[in-house]
């Protein structure tokens, strides 16, 4: 039986490099250039929404119903924005992770040039989102301070299957929300071709974000994998909760804690929610990472 370890792991690493290889090759023929595919220089068309209005934290509320087509269509590009700021925030997280796991590997492995790749992208996905933003007429939608504080730590703490399924879980959520948008003719151009480039770039961080994430799992033990499943979940909880700040409200012109106490309320966010991490958990169980403590972030969260 010995003889048949060293085996299994060679098949392991030869199948991690294929799939680098092969997503270095899908970059190379399908990779986007924000700054010249997307329409920077048309101004906003006011009466387009910024997201899909079924994606809105107040969409099916008598609040919601009470509003004039424009506040609804200024509350869903606030919202917008605030998801961008907080995916820019998690994308720098991300990069922190990614540059750790692979600092001071062997850079002709084809696993640390899809590394670099993939930060490359973040960096361009967050300057896109940050022009998008400003262009939807919104400010910076920082995470509260005490959020801010924690992502320090995970850039700091997190690594193996925590870093990747805790990167995994962003890009899922994001992913779903905007592969409606992109195909939603009543969202402003310019948004739908920047979640375009977004979700197209994505699916590839995903797919190895999923490769990593296993292969980090194999042979761990009980007490690890319950310790990791808890981050990952405490990762999810931080992340989705600050999708929506609650300044968006009052920059939209709306009643804030009106606002506030309606969206809180409001199951069909809440499905929402959970129809977009259907597959993420569905994954997350597959390897272990669904235990009793971190179902309770991800109720907390509204994401199961």
């Amino acid at each position: 039986m010995t003889a048949t370890v060293p085996e299994a792991r060679v098949d392991m690493t030869d199948d991690r490099q294929d799939t680098a290889e092969r997503l270095l090759r899908s970059s190379a023929e399908l990779s986007f250039d924000p700054t010249t595919e997307v329409d920077w220089e048309t101004p906003l068309d006011r009466t387009h929404h910024g997201m899909s209005p079924e994606w809105s934290s107040l969409y099916g509320t008598a609040y919601w119903d009470e509003l004039t087509e424009e506040q609804r269509t200024e509350l869903t590009r606030q919202e917008s924005a605030s998801v961008a700021s907080t995916g820019i925030w998690f994308e720098m997280i991300l990069q922190q992770l990614v540059l750790r796991d692979f600092y001071a590997k062997d850079p002709t492995d084809p696993a640390f040039q899809w590394a670099l790749t993939e930060i490359a992208d973040e960096c361009r996905h967050s300057i896109m989102f940050a022009r998008g933003s400003a262009k939807l007429g919104a400010p910076a939608y920082i995470p509260k301070r005490s959020v801010v504080a924690l992502g320090r730590l995970c850039a700091l703490t997190y690594s193996g299957e925590a870093a990747y399924a805790s990167i995994l879980v962003a890009e899922e959520v994001l992913d779903v929300m905007q592969r409606d948008w992109m195909r939603d003719e009543r969202v402003a151009p310019f948004v739908r071709t920047i979640n375009n480039i977004h979700v197209v770039e994505e699916s590839r961080h995903m797919r190895f974000a999923r490769e990593e994430t296993r292969e980090r799992l194999r042979g761990t033990g009980r007490l690890r994998r319950q310790y990791q499943a808890v981050a990952v979940a405490a990762a999810a909880y931080f992340i989705v909760t600050s999708m929506w700040n609650e300044q968006v409200y009052e920059n939209a012109g709306l009643d804030k804690e009106r606002a506030l106490r309606e969206a809180k309320a409001n199951e069909h966010h809440k499905a929402m929610l959970r129809s977009s991490c259907a597959g993420l958990m569905e994954f997350l169980s597959s390897c272990g990472l669904l235990t009793k403590p971190a179902l309770r972030f991800y109720r907390r969260a509204n994401l199961i």
